[in-house]
């Protein structure tokens, strides 16, 4: 039996990290999206500018050039994005919760991801 909004709200109240580790579920993978969007507006704030939007790739790829990452990091950004919609609604895929369609791994990519992204924005906001 496919998974319901209901069992989507169970796991949205454990901790990403938790979940991450003990359950297959898309709510970690959109929490390290959300935090590496923080993270890079963060910056910007940091570097006296503002930042409107979502995607993790674009605010990236608009900083300035002394802040602006490596490719490999904006290639990150790119997984990261993709974590922005689908696992918040019900019918993003064709049947089942999006949470029937992630991975431990997945998770796990996207929460090293984030962790990379947010290490890129504090080097340039604590030199």
């Amino acid at each position: 039996m496919p998974r319901t909004g209901s069992a989507k709200r169970r796991a949205t109240c454990t901790s990403p990290g938790k979940r991450s580790r003990a359950e297959f579920s898309s709510g970690p993978a959109f929490a390290a999206q959300q935090a590496a969007e923080k993270a890079v507006k963060a910056l910007y704030q940091g570097l006296g500018g503002e930042a409107r939007g979502h995607s993790v790739t674009q605010l990236l790829a608009a900083l300035p050039s002394a802040a602006r990452p490596s490719e490999q990091l904006v290639e990150t950004a790119k997984e990261l994005d993709k974590h922005y919609i689908a696992p918040r609604y019900p019918n993003s895929y064709p049947e089942g919760a999006p949470m029937d369609f992630y991975t431990r791994a997945e998770a796990e990519r996207a929460v090293a991801g984030a962790e990379r992204v947010i290490e890129h924005c504090k080097s340039h906001l604590f030199r």
